[in-house]
């Protein structure tokens, strides 16, 4: 596949620690690196799947992603025509039912609360956030085909 003109993003995963013990006992605390970024995430499982309600989820960072997808499209487009948006806030949310198989994010709600300057026009700016939605990366992105290309080893006795 010629990716001439693609942009391609890297990250890095690490787990440690043992399944042995079975699905209640592992630690789902794992660590992401997202180069060139500095600093790591550390993440965990939803608490409904055992996991460490004070870390954040991949779930959440799936959400966090569309809502950051939507406002910096939707930036770029207002930037470009030239509207002054002085505050952009959105309580977002991802609904995941447990009775749908296979088990995914079926619908997420962004919700966002856009101020901009005395004397814009709101109808237009109603517009540039439909075209924002459009344009977002994300937001085409999601269902799209994931292939997972997985390198199986054990670590070796020291």
């Amino acid at each position: 596949m010629d990716l001439t003109g693609a942009h391609t993003y890297r990250s890095r995963l690490s787990w440690q620690g043992s399944t042995a013990d079975g699905y209640e006992a592992y630690d789902r605390t794992h660590r992401v690196v997202v180069p060139p970024a500095g600093g790591e995430l550390v993440m965990s499982s939803d608490p409904a799947f055992r996991g460490d309600g004070e870390l954040p989820n991949p779930e959440q960072l799936l959400l966090a992603a569309a809502s950051s997808c939507q406002l910096l499209s939707f930036l770029a487009i207002a930037a470009r025509s030239r509207v002054d948006v002085v505050a952009y806030e959105d309580d977002a949310d991802a609904v995941m039912p447990e009775g749908e198989k296979p088990m995914r994010i079926t619908r997420i709600t962004l919700r966002p609360r856009i101020s901009v300057a005395a004397g814009s026009d709101l109808d237009r700016v109603r517009r540039m956030v439909e075209s924002a939605h459009r344009g977002c990366f994300i937001a085409n992105t999601l269902n799209a085909e994931i292939v997972i290309e997985p390198v199986i080893d054990h670590p070796r006795a020291a």
